[in-house]
């Protein structure tokens, strides 16, 4: 197993189990533990939006940090991972180096594993 690899994966589930539990601290009806955008915040709502979105962070950064379906984990990770790179572009910049940086070890992870991928850019079915 390729350590820089490894780090990378343990460092992008550590940031989105982290994320995602924040999420579900401010659900709750408390101050969150980590630095927030109120913009986002206040876009994700407090409803079934915010825990689904959470919810998957949560679930995705389990998988990374033990090692289990990555390329599960990094697919569900990439839609996220879009709409915070946009939101941070284009409505709050203040956490656009972050979202820069988690697309960047997701396009390493991707990389890495993608002869995983193959099957989903076949245009025909077997």
């Amino acid at each position: 197993m390729n350590l820089f690899i490894r780090i990378i994966e343990i460092l992008l589930g550590t940031i989105f189990l982290g994320a995602g539990l924040n999420g579900y601290v401010v659900l709750f009806g408390y101050e969150p533990f980590a630095p927030t955008s109120p913009a986002a915040m206040e876009f994700l709502g407090e409803g079934y939006f915010l825990a689904l979105e959470k919810g998957v962070e949560i679930v995705a950064g389990i998988l990374l940090i033990v090692r289990k379906y990555v390329p599960l984990a990094l697919t569900a990770l990439a839609s996220i991972i879009i709409n915070i790179v946009a939101f941070h572009i284009f409505v709050d910049s203040d956490l656009l180096l972050l979202a820069l940086f988690i697309t960047l070890l997701e396009g390493i992870l991707v990389w890495y594993y993608r002869d995983n991928f193959k099957g989903l850019l076949e245009s025909r079915l077997k």
